[in-house]
């Protein structure tokens, strides 16, 4: 899968053992999200462009030394579970404009409605970045990125901690070009649309309602 990019750092692989973890509390489950999303955040940003600019180091030595091009980049989470990877994306982009997306899915028509919807007004010079930190079904990613393209932002990519094959395939269906980055692609969706083995309803378990 071209497209998918699944972040096999030590790191990565080891926090999201505890999150799937059943004992992991609300406290710490919260920690862990944030925690994994500043480093996909590295992973993500991978191929953000540098300039080089001159300056004088603290030794007073003048070189040319490598630099951020100035921060376009917009990060948009699907509320509500989306939040929880939102800070760690923003202590690597501290700069970074904030977007959210409020989804829910109806269950008399299984449809997807959209609740809010807040975007920077300057999006169509930046970057977006979609977080949501579970890919099971795909219809809330497609809705979300499907409204974000009315906008025609500089691109799309969307970040999320765990896929399922499902998600994976169905999202691809309706935006083959847009990259996913997650830690792990999960076996299956089980006959409640849950990923299994996966990690549990992760809004409910950031915000201790479920």
């Amino acid at each position: 899968m071209k497209k998918v990019h699944v972040i096999k750092h030590p790191l990565v692989q080891h926090k999201l053992t505890l999150l799937r973890m059943k004992e992991t509390g609300t406290g710490e489950f919260r920690n862990l999200m944030r925690e994994i999303g500043t480093l996909l955040g590295y992973e993500i940003t991978r191929s953000m462009p540098l300039r080089h600019t001159e300056i004088e180091t603290a030794l007073g030595h003048r070189m040319k030394a490598p630099i951020l091009e100035k921060n376009k980049s917009a990060l948009i989470p699907v509320l509500r579970a989306g939040n929880g990877l939102l800070d760690g994306l923003l202590v690597l982009l501290p700069t970074a404009k904030v977007g959210h997306i409020g989804l829910y899915r109806d269950v008399q028509t299984n449809t997807v409605v959209e609740y809010y919807f807040k975007i920077p007004s300057d999006i169509r010079t930046r970057h977006a970045i979609v977080l949501d930190p579970l890919l099971a079904t795909g219809n809330s990613a497609v809705a979300a990125v499907s409204r974000l393209k009315e906008l025609r932002p500089k691109s799309i990519e969307f970040l999320c901690i765990l896929a399922a094959p499902e998600g994976i395939e169905f999202f691809h269906e309706h935006h083959p070009d847009v990259n996913v980055y997650t830690a792990a692609i999960d076996e299956k969706l089980d006959k409640k649309k849950y990923i299994v083995p996966g990690l549990g309803d992760a809004g409910d378990r950031l915000y201790g309602t479920h």
